[in-house]
């Protein structure tokens, strides 16, 4: 995490989902990939889940957020970009540390996919059992 004249970044990760994000004070415009937030997460839980961050620490309408996100499912990219914005205001002020790691937002969720295994019919389903 790195700053550069007012202009924080921060990069956050959720199962195979990687966001950068760059955050700088503003008039609270969100883009992700180029578009409007609105546009890129249709669902309104997903737009919930990258503001949260914002509403924990109340500046929610005071910085503009630019986000590239790539890899993984819609749902996987808004947990990745809330995890981004967190570390971006928690390197952008200090105090904000606290009410975020309270709420858990400063946490990497670890959970992934298992993977297949051979025998088997995905991670843990074995093939239907006949006796006869």
């Amino acid at each position: 995490m790195s700053t550069t004249s007012t202009t924080i970044y921060a990069t956050g990760r959720r199962k195979t989902a990687v966001a950068r994000v760059w955050i700088k004070p503003g008039k609270g415009e969100i883009k992700v990939n180029h578009r409007a937030m609105d546009e890129y997460f249709g669902r309104k839980t997903l737009r919930m889940v990258l503001k949260q961050p914002l509403g924990i620490v109340e500046v929610d309408g005071n910085y503009d957020i630019r986000v590239n996100v790539n890899g993984g499912g819609l749902s996987g990219q808004a947990g990745a970009v809330r995890l981004g914005v967190a570390r971006a205001l928690q390197s952008l002020n200090a105090d904000f540390r606290g009410p975020l790691k309270k709420a858990g937002l400063l946490t990497r969720d670890a959970r992934k996919k298992e993977r297949k295994k051979y025998g088997l019919a995905g991670a843990r389903r074995a093939f239907q059992f006949s006796k006869r």
